[in-house]
């Protein structure tokens, strides 16, 4: 199995990693990260059973050109963010027999990479983790990594169960789902109200949100779920409870948002925001802490310079 990653930040130095370890052949497209990762690999510090580990890719490049063949998968692992050219990175990556992989939050993703490449096998994916890259090389897994692969807009081909079932040799749990749809919508009760909200309060842990405005993070949930349902993709009953329990589980954690706005990096608002409240918009359904949630995101960016 010939795989090649997109971005060098946590999420994809992490899975790279494990599909390494059960003999794929992993090479990793690195921008910022390139003249490190090429001459040292990337150590990984893992609170879980993986413990500290090293990996070294196949191959290191710029871009993908560089590549002396096409892989059976290309794995994008970028924020879905404005100006970030996902078709240009994936079109010299992209052979007659590759499946491109997305990995990445958000709602709606995945038709701009479809359209482009309409020959091609798309799975989506959703990373279910605490991962931060801490330097150039390193990255901290502090919890979790639990992935959903499945074809969009639906199904489950063959490539993406053997891609599956090598992410579970590697002792993660890999959900092979019929409906990545679904998963996106599932995924996006807990990113909606916790990404966000970390911003606007200026800083506070995922624990600390929960902890003073429980009652605001579960209308943000339940109105994702309304959404989810008015779509066609209904989530279990017990969504919301799960993520309220599970939350307060997690140590206390930054999320990625706060970590882009920390650094003054684009965030993924429209992602993982504006195309939920516009999902819901045009279903007709109200949310009124969604979009006010939205509204006060669209003025942190705008009071950054974003705008």
């Amino acid at each position: 199995m010939k795989v090649l990653v997109i971005g060098s930040g946590a999420v994809g130095g992490f899975y790279g990693s494990l599909l390494a370890a059960q003999g794929a052949e992993v090479s990793m497209a690195a921008r910022s990260d390139y003249m490190h990762v090429h001459a040292h690999g990337i150590d990984i510090t893992s609170e879980s059973k993986l413990g500290a580990y090293h990996f070294r890719p196949h191959t290191v490049v710029r871009n993908a050109a560089e590549l002396p063949e096409k892989p059976d998968y290309v794995l994008l692992c970028i924020k879905v963010v404005e100006n970030a050219d996902r078709v240009g990175l994936l079109k010299d990556a992209v052979g007659p027999g590759t499946s491109i992989v997305l990995i990445s939050n958000g709602i709606d993703i995945e038709d701009e990479i479809a359209k482009a490449f309409p020959d091609n096998e798309l799975i989506s994916g959703l990373a279910f983790i605490c991962v931060t890259r801490t330097a150039p090389g390193k990255i901290w897994h502090q919890a979790y990594g639990r992935l959903a692969l499945g074809n969009y807009p639906q199904g489950l081909s063959e490539k993406a169960l053997e891609l599956c079932k090598v992410f579970e040799r590697s002792g993660i749990t890999c959900v092979a789902s019929e409906d990545i749809v679904a998963a996106r919508w599932q995924k996006c009760v807990w990113n909606a109200p916790f990404n966000p909200l970390s911003v606007l309060s200026a800083g506070l842990s995922t624990n600390e949100i929960l902890s003073t405005q429980e009652s605001f993070v579960r209308a943000i949930m339940e109105e994702v779920c309304l959404i989810a349902e008015a779509t066609g993709h209904p989530l279990p009953a017990d969504t919301v409870n799960k993520n309220i329990e599970n939350t307060y589980r997690m140590p206390p954690y930054k999320t990625s948002m706060l970590l882009d706005f920390e650094a003054g990096r684009p965030m993924e608002t429209e992602a993982i925001l504006g195309n939920a409240v516009r999902a819901g918009w045009n279903a007709g359904v109200p949310i009124p802490h969604l979009e006010s949630v939205y509204a006060l995101m669209k003025l942190r960016e705008l009071g950054r310079g974003d705008g």
